[in-house]
């Protein structure tokens, strides 16, 4: 299964079933995306080495205006799109498999968690999955110690809160904050 075919199946919104060549396929870029955060989170890069380790996780090229504060993790790295002067602060934890697209002139705090994968409810299968993808759209600001959940859309120009779990979409120049997190004021 080449990559191209795993995102369009993690695009589709299917179950993901234990044990199967999907989920064999999303080990194999587990393991690559371990190897290269590795290499960003554990020695000085300065900013073009960084712009490329970053390219390379995402197999896409990342544009010059980009930042990162290393620690950076995420499980997969091919299923991430990022925009120009994009800002990525330490510690950042990111499950892309879903997709996480990231517009131009985002900032995002220290700590920040988005999730693109879900378990089935059933015990049973417990360990099947279905992913859906976060959009974050341009000159978001994201607080420190953020939460995002799959599904999730923020508007352009909104800013999520620090400490807030972000469960549904975010309306356009909004700020929303508090778990879950609800609309505070509008810009």
């Amino acid at each position: 299964m080449t990559t191209a075919e795993f995102i369009g199946i993690m695009e589709s919104g299917n179950v993901i079933e234990a044990g199967s060549e999907v989920h064999a396929k999303m080990h194999e870029l587990s393991q690559e995306a371990i190897r290269i955060t590795m290499e960003i989170n554990n020695a000085y890069h300065n900013h073009a080495e960084i712009v490329a380790l970053m390219s390379e996780l995402t197999g896409t090229e990342i544009h010059e205006s980009f930042g990162l504060f290393p620690p950076f993790y995420t499980d997969c790295g091919k299923n991430i799109k990022i925009g120009k002067r994009v800002f990525i602060n330490a510690g950042c934890k990111f499950q892309d498999q879903g997709g996480i697209t990231i517009g131009d002139d985002v900032l995002i705090g220290h700590n920040c968690v988005i999730a693109t994968l879900n378990h089935s409810m059933d015990p049973d299968k417990r360990a099947d999955m279905t992913a859906a993808p976060v959009k974050i759209c341009d000159k978001v600001w994201i607080g420190a110690n953020v939460t995002i959940l799959q599904s999730v859309t923020i508007g352009e120009g909104a800013i999520v809160a620090a400490g807030a779990v972000v469960n549904k979409d975010v309306p356009a120049r909004t700020v929303v904050g508090g778990i879950p997190a609800k609309v505070l004021k509008t810009l």
